[in-house]
This record gives C-alpha cells, structure tokens and sequence, in this order.
C-alpha cells in the first residue's frame, strides 16, 4: 500500500513536470497534462510579483522640459545608445524567470547497468519537499539580481545623459564667450584703428599703439581659442548621438527634480542587500537537511524519500553559518553607508548651487553695471574727458565681468543637472 502510494505520488510529479518543461511525451500513448495555475503553487513556494524599486525607477520623470534642445540631446545621444545594460536586463529578467519555476519537479534520463550486464532506462523524476526556504531564496535572489541590473540600467543611462548635456553646455558656453571676446576685438580694433590715426599725426606716442595692438592680438585669440573649445564639445557630442545634432542651440530651463525620491546610489546598495541576503540564505540552507524525493519511471521504477543536506557538515559549520549572519548585517551597513554618502553629495551639490546662484546674481549685475560704463566713457571719450587708454581698461574689465557671469550661469545648469542624475531624474523612466 505504501509503496503504491508512493509511486502515485511520482507519477504526480512526473505530469506536473512535464506540463512546465514541454508540451507533450510521446510514449506508448500521447497524453496533454493540465496548465499548472498560480493557485496550485504551494504558498511558501510563491514569488513577489511587484517591485518597490523597478516601480520607482518606471515612474520617475524627467526634469528636462519637453520640445527644448535639451530633450533633443538627450533623445538623440539615447537612439544611438548601445545600452549594454539592457542586455544584462534582459538576461537577468529571464534568469528570474527560470528561476520562478524552481519549485516544480526536475526530471532526467535515468541510465544505469544491472549487475546482470543489462542496461536499464527510465526516467528519474525529483521533488523537493522541504528545503529550508532555498528554492525562496533562490527566487529571491534572482528577483534582486534584476532590480540590481534595473538599477544599474537607470544610472548608465542618466549618466550618458548628463555627460551628452554637460558637452552641449561646454560647446554652448565656448560659443557665448567666444561672442563676448568677439565684441570687444570688435571695440579694441576701432580704438587701434584711432590711435593709429593718432600716432601718425603725432599726437599719441608709439607705445600706446603697441599696447593696444597686444591687447587686440589677445582678443583675437581668445576668440578663436573659445570657438576651437566649441568645435571640440560639438564634434565629441556628435560622435555620442551618430552626427544628428550639428544645428542644435540655445538652453533651456531645468526643472527641480521632485521631493521624495530615493537617489540611484541608495537604490543599488538595497538592491544589493537584498540580492547578499539572499545569497546568505542559499548559503545557510545548503548545510540543513531537507527531505526530497526521487523517484523512477520505467522498468523497475521505483521511489524513495532522501532527507539530507546539499553540502556536507564540516568541523567549520559553526563559524560558516555565523560568517551567513555577519554577511546579511554587512549588507545592511552598506546602505545605511550608501544613504551617508548621497546625502553628503547631494547636499554639497545644493549648497554649491546656492552659492552659484548668488554669485551668477551678482556677476549679472556687475556685467551689467560695466555695459552701462562702457557707454559711459564712450561718451566722454568723444568728449574730450576720457583718454583712449583708459576707455580700453574699461573694456577689458567689462569684458572680463561677461565673461564670469557666462562661467557662472553655465556652472549653475551643470549642477542643477547633476543634482537631477543623482536621483536619475533626468530621463522617463518609460523611455528607459
């Protein structure tokens, strides 16, 4: 009676098996098991569906305004992506997936020689029982494993954004400068052309002419150094987006990224924590026994039921599962070490753009105080009041104060960026 019921429950086994690993077994007779439904999975044997951090990542939107130059960066440097990371997405999804399965049967071919000098065929069918949770941990860990790649795909694509912006800012910053360094080669060859005019007829020495000439000389290579720098970004950007943003210009406005949201590092380290505790369980599992049981289909099948363990009990075991433990608590140290570390970050970036902000207020002012000064010796230069010279000083300092307040501006966005890729805000989710 045992015995029979024992092998009804291989039999049990062997269809269930069957209907996850292939349609049909031609045998003497061709028969179809029933679909296995999510009801019929034993409870301990389930598998989380959802996931906080792959949501997190998928709902996250982007501070980059739509229809800007900056969307058109970002959009055109992402289709020319290789995207290495969504391979091992991918390849991560289909290891969960497999491992979804874990708690069903496994079955191979079963071929031993009798002491009789005969070969015997069948089909050997096994079933664990009871494992010590190390089919859940190894769903788990596969679960983790692919919001860690998730994590992973979320930060290697904000950071090619972020690197595709930061040279369209540096080719947009070059060509700005390089428009200031031109106006004032433009001031200083109108005042070389006067002194000229002035040492000729004897009014103004020699030296001056010089000065000035030195003075235009470092205009003109200023501004052929910044359009160099712009062509440089430019040329280095195209290669990043396959050569389709020769025409693109102008800024945009950065959005503040949106409160609450956990920054990428922090997501990778609990994606990580919660890939090392599983691992820490597979680990503590493979050293208690468990109960499976094995049985064969075919000529002189048979069943039985082994309790042990995957691996054997050494002298170590003790020191082994303890070394299990401090694993799960080092797991544990390493985010609370990555929230540490973003925090600092981030409030380094918020305090840099504080400062930022003034500074670029003030640099706008004082360019804005020298422009109306410039007018202001222009003017009494052709009056007679002001010398040549010191309407050219003039020059250099507002061209100088231009200058900074285009450094400063342009730092302000940069940062205001890289506050958005920390919390990987810089590109849809949806789009990832």
């Amino acid at each position: 009676m045992k015995r029979q019921l024992v092998n009804g429950i291989v039999a049990l086994c062997a269809s269930t098996a069957l209907a996850g690993c292939m349609t049909q077994i031609t045998t003497q007779k061709t028969t179809k098991a029933p679909p296995v439904t999510r009801a019929a999975i034993p409870q301990s044997f389930a598998q989380a569906e959802d996931s906080a951090i792959i949501d997190s990542l998928l709902y996250r939107k982007s501070v980059v305004k739509s229809g800007t130059s900056f969307e058109t960066v970002a959009d055109s440097v992402l289709a020319a992506n290789a995207r290495p990371a969504e391979a091992d997405l991918r390849a991560a999804r289909l290891r969960a997936k497999a491992a979804s399965k874990n708690w069903l049967p496994k079955i191979g071919p079963n071929i031993s020689l009798s002491s009789l000098g005969s070969v015997v065929t069948g089909l050997l069918v096994q079933q664990v029982v009871y494992d010590n949770g190390l089919k859940k941990a190894e769903r788990d860990f596969a679960a983790a494993d692919v919001e860690a790649v998730a994590v992973a795909l979320s930060t290697e694509t904000n950071e090619r954004v972020l690197e595709a912006l930061s040279l369209y800012l540096k080719g947009q910053q070059a060509r700005e400068a390089a428009h200031v360094s031109a106006q004032a080669e433009k001031r200083l060859e109108y005042f070389h052309g006067i002194m000229g005019e002035r040492v000729r007829g004897g009014v103004s020495d020699l030296s001056d002419q010089r000065v000035i000439a030195n003075k235009l000389r470092e205009a003109r290579n200023q501004t052929i150094a910044d359009r160099e720098k712009a062509q440089v970004a430019l040329a280095e950007l195209n290669a990043m987006a396959d050569g389709s943003l020769v025409n693109v210009n102008g800024l945009a406005t950065i959005e503040t990224a949106p409160t609450g949201l956990k920054p990428l590092a922090v997501l990778e380290a609990e994606a990580f924590r919660s890939r090392d505790i599983a691992q820490a369980r597979i680990t503590r599992a493979q050293y208690l026994p468990g109960a499976t049981i094995n049985g064969t289909i075919g000529e002189n099948g048979g069943a039985n039921l082994d309790i042990a363990s995957p691996e054997l009990i050494g002298v170590g075991i003790r020191d082994q599962l303890a070394a299990v433990q401090a694993a799960e608590d080092a797991a544990n140290r390493r985010v609370a070490q990555a929230v540490e570390d973003s925090n600092r970050k981030l409030r380094r970036l918020s305090q840099q753009m504080t400062a930022l902000e003034r500074q670029e207020a003030q640099a706008k002012a004082l360019a804005a105080s020298a422009r109306e000064n410039q007018v202001l010796f222009q003017q009494q230069f052709e009056a007679g009041v002001r010398s040549i010279m010191e309407v050219i000083s003039n020059y250099e300092t507002a061209m100088r104060l231009e200058r900074e307040y285009v450094q400063l501006k342009y730092d302000r966005i940069r940062v205001r960026l890289e506050i958005a890729s920390q919390f990987g805000a810089l590109v849809d989710g949806a789009k990832i």
